[in-house]
């Protein structure tokens, strides 16, 4: 696994798993698996109460990113990063860093690429 630092005071990270075809994954600090979510549009996340409770918003507050990202409005009052006008969530079911279970979940969740 081979990883490339994106923005090294948020510890975001540019994932690439050492397979035939390599895989890239936005990462959070601790190496854990961002999400994008079908159902945000216009760059507003759309996923409160039982959805942020599996798919906790990426609100990281000490991270500092580089390019393409951005905090965006919650419409609870908080903020959460949005990569490339994404908003960023993490999967619950993720238990260790560079696990995807979240990818494809329910034809809506993806693995945030750059």
């Amino acid at each position: 696994m081979k990883r490339v630092a994106i923005g090294a005071a948020a510890g975001l990270v540019l994932l690439s798993m050492g397979t035939a075809q390599a895989q890239m994954a936005l990462t959070g600090a601790k190496g854990m698996t961002l999400y994008s979510f079908d159902k945000d549009k216009g760059g507003s996340p759309s996923c409160y109460e039982q959805c942020a409770a599996k798919w906790p918003p990426f609100v990281d507050a000490a991270a500092k990113p580089g390019k393409g990202w951005t905090m965006v409005a919650r419409t609870d009052g908080g903020k959460q990063w949005a990569y490339d006008g994404k908003p960023a969530y993490y999967f619950a079911g993720d238990k260790k860093p560079g696990d995807m279970a979240g990818d494809g979940m329910g034809g809506v969740w993806h693995v945030l690429h750059p």
